[in-house]
C-alpha cells in the first residue's frame, strides 16, 4: 500500500501536535482563538435545537447559501465535516492513477494511498511554479492546493484550467482562498464543470477548527460518487448553522477585510524575519510563510523550549528538515517569535 520511500506517519503529521497548551502558536494556521462574537451568538441561539436531528430544511438552506456565495446551484454543493472529510472520500472516485502536486497538504495523498489508489508525486522545485506538463497524461485524478500549504504560492486559475483533460478530474484544495486579498483571485470555485472539484474550509478564517465545517463544489453526479455510502445526518445542526452564517454577503465582506489585515501582517512579518537572515519564500499569498533555516530541527526545538510553536515542514514531500512553516500573526506575537529566534539562531 505504501512504497518503502513513503512514511504514512509523515503524511499524517499536522501542526496541531506542535502546539502545546500555553505556547505561542505559529504552527496552526487558524486565525484567532475563537469565532467572532456575532458567529458565537448565532451558534449559541441554536443550542436549544440540539435535542432533534438536523433538519432537511437546514441542510438545504446551507447548500443554498453556499451555492449563492459561489454562483452555483444547490445540487453542486456537498457539505462536509471539514475539508479533510472530503479528502477521505476521494478514493470513491475510482482513480487508476492519482497525481498529487507537492509540496502541499498531505491528507489527500494519505487517503488515496490508504485506499490502495496508485499515487504519483509531482514535486515542484522552488519557486514552486506549477507546470501542467509535469503531470503524467495517464493521471485521471490531479490534486493540488491553491493557495498552497505550505509554500503560500497562488497558482493562476488559467494554469489550473490547463490541467484539465478528457477522463480526468482536477481537485483543488482552496482551504485558504478566502485569506487572499481581493475577491478570491485565481479561485476556480465558480467553474461549473464535470471534471473540477473545489474543496473549501471554514476552519481557518472563522476559527472553527473544533466544529469541523467545509464543503466541496462540483457536478452533482461526481458529488454523488463522493457521498456514496455516507451515513445519515453527516453534519450536525451547529455545523449547518455555521456554514449558512459564513456564506452570507456580510460575512464574505468581513473575510475580505481579514484577508487585507493578514496581508499587512504578512508583509511586516516577512520583513522582520528576512532582517534576521532567514530565507522567507516569496511571493506569499496565504496566512502562512515558508522559511528555510540552518539546522531547522534544532531551531524548532529551541523555539519550543522558549514557548514558541512552529510547524516542521519536512513532512511535506519536496521539503527538508531545514524548512519551517509559520502562521501569520500580529505584531505582539511576532515580537516574541523574533526574540526567540534571536536566541535560537545564534
Amino acid at each position: 500500500m505504501f512504497p518503502d520511500a513513503v512514511d504514512p506517519a509523515m503524511l499524517r503529521h499536522h501542526g496541531d501536535v506542535e502546539a502545546r497548551p500555553g505556547m505561542v502558536d505559529f504552527a496552526v494556521n487558524v486565525q484567532g482563538v475563537a469565532p467572532p462574537s456575532w458567529l458565537r451568538e448565532r451558534l449559541a441561539a441554536r443550542l436549544t435545537d440540539l435535542g432533534r436531528y438536523p433538519s432537511a430544511d437546514d441542510e438545504l438552506a446551507a447548500r443554498t447559501a453556499v451555492a449563492a456565495r459561489h454562483g452555483r446551484s444547490p445540487d453542486e454543493v456537498l457539505l462536509l465535516a471539514g475539508a479533510a472529510e472530503g479528502f477521505a472520500m476521494l478514493p470513491r472516485l475510482g482513480s487508476r492513477l492519482a497525481a498529487v502536486i507537492h509540496p502541499s497538504f498531505t491528507e489527500p495523498e494519505l487517503a488515496l494511498r490508504e485506499a490502495g489508489v496508485p499515487v504519483t508525486r509531482v514535486i515542484l522545485d522552488r519557486p514552486y511554479t506549477l507546470d501542467p506538463t509535469l503531470v503524467p497524461e495517464e493521471a485521471d485524478l490531479v490534486v493540488l492546493g491553491n493557495p498552497t500549504n505550505p509554500t503560500s504560492i497562488l497558482h493562476p486559475a488559467e494554469t489550473i484550467q490547463a490541467l484539465r483533460r478528457p477522463g480526468r478530474i482536477v481537485v483543488v484544495d482552496e482551504a485558504f482562498a478566502d485569506a487572499v486579498v481581493g475577491s478570491e483571485p485565481e479561485s476556480v470555485a465558480g467553474v461549473s464543470a464535470a471534471d473540477v472539484l473545489v474543496f473549501r474550509s471554514l476552519t481557518k478564517t472563522w476559527a472553527l477548527a473544533g466544529l469541523r465545517c467545509g464543503y466541496v463544489l462540483g457536478a452533482p453526479e461526481v458529488l454523488a460518487r463522493l457521498a456514496h455510502g455516507r451515513p445519515h445526518w453527516p453534519l450536525g445542526t451547529l455545523q449547518l448553522e455555521a456554514i449558512i452564517a459564513t456564506a452570507q454577503p456580510a460575512a464574505v465582506a468581513e473575510s475580505r477585510r481579514y484577508a487585507e489585515r493578514i496581508a499587512v501582517d504578512r508583509a511586516a512579518m516577512s520583513e522582520r524575519l528576512t532582517a534576521l537572515g532567514i530565507d522567507v519564500h516569496a511571493p506569499a499569498t496565504g496566512p502562512f510563510l515558508l522559511l528555510r533555516v540552518t539546522d531547522g530541527a534544532l531551531v524548532r526545538k529551541r523555539l519550543a523550549d522558549r514557548g514558541i510553536a512552529v510547524r516542521r515542514a519536512d513532512t511535506f514531500p519536496g521539503l527538508g528538515p531545514d524548512h519551517l512553516r509559520v502562521a501569520v500573526r500580529g505584531a505582539a506575537e511576532v515580537d516574541r517569535l523574533i526574540d526567540a529566534l534571536n536566541a535560537a539562531l545564534w
